[in-house]
């Protein structure tokens, strides 16, 4: 009996001090730097009603930790509401943007986001971002704004699984990944991927490579 005792208090203490290696290894690596955007220009695009609350929040949240300006643009100037409840006033217009003010802009999903699916004023800011080689993300259901806009064909990208099919039918290459990559465009598929993506815009941002279209 008390060599059990021994036994359970010798494997007790060796996961402890495991989970406790681990989490000093995990602080350690959290405490790296942000890549720096200062002096970068981020726009965010939201819907005037029902944009996903998360995929705003966080990307914003990163986005500015990394020191990144970031200015939301919407149909309307009103205050907007998000799905959860967050409210938020956007700074501009969405058809006054000009895509060479911003050296990024991101699509914010939500089930709102389908107000730009067709609209005239998010396709031509995203051709006028892609011509003059922005970055340009997307995530949740705003993918489908860049494959309306015809800048996914033969290229790589995630979706809110839903719409996946409507990617395919523009030519986009479907990954179902949290997060991808593909040239200067960063897709995400939803709110879990919020940050993840969010990251992959700040890398894309901060490398300054000039990435094929």
């Amino acid at each position: 009996m008390q060599a059990f005792r021994i036994l359970f208090l010798a494997s007790f203490f060796t996961l402890l001090l495991g989970c406790g290696t681990k989490e000093k290894e995990s602080a350690q690596q959290g405490a790296k730097p942000a890549p720096e955007l200062k002096g970068k220009r981020i726009l965010m695009v939201i819907a005037p009603k029902d944009f996903r609350d998360e995929e705003y929040r966080i990307p914003r949240e990163v986005f500015e930790k990394a020191g990144a300006e970031v200015t939301v643009a919407s149909a309307s100037t009103e205050k907007a509401t998000g799905m959860l409840g967050m409210v938020v006033k956007p700074d501009i217009l969405l058809e006054e943007v000009k895509a060479t003010d911003y050296d990024a802009l991101v699509f914010v999903g939500g089930v709102g986001a389908r107000q730009y699916w067709e609209d005239p004023a998010a396709h031509r800011l995203i051709k006028e971002a892609y011509t003059g080689g922005k970055v340009l993300g997307a995530i949740c259901i705003a993918p489908v704004t860049l494959a309306n806009a015809g800048v996914l064909k033969g290229r790589r990208a995630t979706v809110f699984f839903t719409e996946a099919n409507r990617l395919k039918a523009k030519g986009a290459i479907y990954t179902g990944e949290d997060a991808t990559a593909a040239g200067k465009i960063i897709t995400g598929n939803g709110q879990k991927a919020a940050r993840k993506f969010a990251q992959a815009v700040v890398n894309l941002l901060a490398s300054g490579e000039k990435s094929p279209r």
